[in-house]
């Protein structure tokens, strides 16, 4: 490496708290950081900005890495990497964490992609802001190591806040980086992290409490690993799991569940949604707009329509009449059925928790 080129970093930027830090860490003893973010589908934020839901917190919208970016005055990278998510989803070699999140697999996926764009922007290492010890799945000493090994990055990959508990890296030995400015923090409790970012002045980062990733939330694991339980598997698409993130869904047949809007918000969103699926809301009451989402190759038989209708007769304003008049649409083409709301206790025996 020339003495005349500074040392250059390649920085997983969430924009939260400990990315921050280790930003900051390494900005403190020259090193010009490049950031990236990888774009896997699944962060809270891109959903919270596609329903726009009144009275939101607008930091809740905004994209983290970004504002870390432009707060640092640092270069940020959006690289998608949805489509190769899918098939880490589908099948992880390392397993699932709590819920459906495939995280060891999902740090080596990331972390294989850091290493092609390192080279790309001419940095010579990579870092993130984990913390041994923070997360049970993939932040111990084992899974860090793994991550490592089969990214490729296997002494290229610094740890900042956590380096001086761990195995020096070729990054330290070569002297790119004094090992003894960097930190030995590890566990959950985030004290001394905060700690330091007052003192060194960061501030309006997100709270640290679990990230931004819906596979962590149970009750999104829920609805995909319904999906898989379901036939779909090996043919889940990007457009199933959005789904999965808007509304009640109910389970009415192995093939076959309805989603129903909660709010207004989302009844814009389901309404826009609908595509070659069903689309279903009441004629003479005020309600909510839900879909009919069936397996691939599924006809809908009358039954299934029906007891869509029931569903959404249920979580409207005509849920105590005796008949309600729903309009059922695909693709253009209606048609009218009056059913019976669905009893309570039909709704409580196929929603999904």
């Amino acid at each position: 490496m020339p003495d005349s080129r500074p040392v250059r970093a390649l920085g997983m930027l969430s924009g939260g708290l400990d990315s921050s830090l280790a930003t900051e860490l390494l900005r403190r003893q020259g090193v010009q950081v490049v950031g990236v973010n990888f774009s896997t589908g699944f962060c809270r934020a891109d959903h919270q900005r596609q329903v726009q839901r009144k009275g939101t917190d607008p930091r809740k919208l905004r994209n983290e890495a970004l504002r870390a970016g432009a707060d640092f005055g640092v270069e940020v990278h959006i690289i998608d990497v949805a489509t190769e998510y899918l098939d880490v989803l589908r099948h992880p070699r390392h397993g699932y964490g709590k819920n459906a999140n495939p995280c060891i697999d999902c740090r080596i996926l990331m972390m294989s992609r850091a290493r092609e764009f390192m080279q790309e922007v001419d940095c010579d290492f990579v870092f993130t802001g984990e913390v041994l010890g923070q997360r049970p799945k993939s932040q111990t000493r084992r899974a860090m190591n793994t991550v490592a090994e089969e990214s490729g990055l296997a002494g290229r990959l610094l740890r900042p806040l956590s380096a001086r508990l761990l195995a020096p890296t070729l990054v330290e030995s070569e002297g790119l980086i004094d090992r003894e400015q960097l930190l030995a923090l590890s566990g959950r409790d985030r004290n001394p992290q905060l700690k330091l970012a007052q003192e060194w002045g960061l501030h309006d980062m997100p709270q640290p409490a679990g990230g931004c990733c819906s596979l962590t939330d149970e009750g999104y694991s829920n609805r995909v690993f319904d999906l898989f339980a379901h036939g779909r598997r090996e043919d889940i698409d990007h457009e199933d799991l959005l789904l999965c993130k808007a509304g009640r869904h109910l389970r009415i047949d192995e093939q076959a569940k309805v989603v129903v809007a909660r709010f207004e918000e989302e009844n814009a969103f389901l309404d826009n949604f609908a595509g070659t699926r069903f689309h279903l809301h009441a004629l003479d009451y005020t309600g909510p707009v839900a879909v009919l989402d069936m397996n691939p190759g599924v006809d809908a038989s009358t039954e299934l329509l029906e007891t869509a209708a029931r569903i959404t007769a249920r979580y409207g304003k005509g849920k105590r009449e005796a008949q309600v008049r729903i309009l059922v649409r695909r693709a253009g083409r209606d048609q009218t059925l009056e059913v019976a709301p669905a009893s309570v206790a039909e709704c409580e025996a196929w929603v999904l928790r």
